[in-house]
């Protein structure tokens, strides 16, 4: 874990949607640095909370119940939601009517500041020989990629409309390691993650900013020089895992649509099965 120092801006409650997910599970104990008092969301249990730790099980198409968890919230890094190629349904009501429902809570309780867990499937039928900026036009690859770029729309509209500050991540791929080719561009270590997070918490101003979410990797398809207002500085990088992954992966079938786009295989996960 990512050693924490001194936080330039220490929140009163931040609130963790998603938290008993991967990314949630990985950011529970790291946020915790940041702020007097984390309250943890997600549709079922997350176990018994720490201390400086509240729980509040809410699903997020469920307008009551969330507009209940926002109540005294200073911030929300929103990892809730659905997290990969999904039928339409299931999506529509997290991704899509959870999306309203939290921004209009945090509209009528007063939250200043959104981290939303956008996607790089925003972006997936862009080419693996581009690279692109924060404001390259979607192309989604997917329902999953769709429902993330209205995320980011609705971003956009609360900035404009009500001053709701947002940062939009478009998270690559986010483990302990990279698993296979793909991910030595699209990687994000648990550390930078972090790194990103707090950056995008206490940045003086962000209005609706979106950032590609990835480490310092030598292969990259992403140019986030538009988003360096943040102050987000990746620190690691997938280059020392490539021998282990090339060994792995020696070879690809550059006719796989997977290999061709960014999206990699999430471009083959068609949305009606």
């Amino acid at each position: 874990m990512l050693a924490q120092p001194a936080s330039p801006l220490k929140l009163n409650r931040l609130l963790l949607t998603g938290a008993a997910g991967n990314l949630g599970r990985e950011l529970r104990p790291r946020l915790k640095a940041y702020c007097e008092v984390l309250r943890l969301s997600h549709r079922s249990d997350m176990g018994a909370a720490a201390a400086g730790e509240e729980t509040f099980i809410a699903d997020l198409a469920d307008k009551d119940r969330v507009h209940a968890m926002l109540t005294g919230v200073d911030a929300v890094v929103h990892m809730g939601g659905v997290s990969t190629e999904q039928p339409w349904e299931p999506i529509l009501a997290g991704n899509i009517v959870g999306m309203v429902n939290l921004y209009e809570a945090a509209r009528q309780h007063g939250t200043k500041r959104i981290v939303f867990a956008s996607s790089n499937h925003v972006t997936g039928f862009y080419r693996q020989d581009e690279v692109i900026t924060p404001r390259a036009a979607p192309r989604p690859d997917g329902f999953y990629g769709l429902s993330k770029a209205f995320g980011e729309d609705l971003a956009q509209l609360y900035w404009d409309r009500w001053g709701i500050e947002t940062v939009s991540l478009r998270i690559g791929s986010s483990f302990s390691e990279p698993r296979d080719r793909r991910m030595l561009a699209t990687y994000l270590s648990y550390d930078d993650l972090e790194r990103l997070i707090v950056a995008a918490l206490t940045a003086p101003i962000v209005g609706h900013s979106i950032i590609y979410g990835v480490s310092d990797n030598q292969t990259s398809w992403w140019d986030n020089t538009p988003a360096k207002h943040i102050g987000y500085r990746p620190q690691d990088s997938s280059d020392g895992f490539r021998p282990a992954v090339e060994a792995r992966q020696p070879s690809i079938d550059r006719h796989d649509p997977a290999a061709l786009y960014q999206g990699g295989a999430f471009v083959k996960a068609a949305p009606h099965g």
